[in-house]
């Protein structure tokens, strides 16, 4: 089963981490996932290591972690990278593969586009 751990920083505000609440709740939805679990670097629950832990014991064979930040910094390449190393090394039957932060992704300049748009 493939599952898909979404990554945020995380905040103290509630409402900030909401919108990942949010992106996990269409993305289960959609379906292409058996599995979707949030989790956040800093600040809030679930941790990284916890959301690897929950996508396992639902029964993932291999987890797609999706950061949920817009550029490559050192959180993306970093500190994200070393807790997929750490999932992977706790759990050598299921692949922990790191995906790309949003930022480049061509669909995003349609989000620009439209948020400028709205304020006229």
């Amino acid at each position: 089963m493939h599952a898909l751990l979404l990554i945020a920083h995380g905040s103290r505000r509630a409402e900030a981490n909401a919108d990942l609440e949010h992106v996990a709740a269409e993305m289960r939805s959609r379906g292409r996932f058996g599995f979707v679990q949030c989790s956040y670097l800093e600040l809030t629950e679930p941790t990284i290591r916890a959301g690897g832990e929950a996508c396992v014991a639902a029964g993932a064979t291999s987890v797609v972690m999706l950061p949920y930040f817009l550029s490559p910094g050192v959180h993306v390449r970093e500190d994200l990278t070393e807790a997929r190393d750490e999932l992977a090394a706790a759990f050598p039957h299921v692949r922990f593969a790191l995906a790309e932060p949003l930022g480049r992704h061509p669909l995003l300049l349609d989000v620009v586009e439209q948020r400028a748009a709205d304020v006229g």
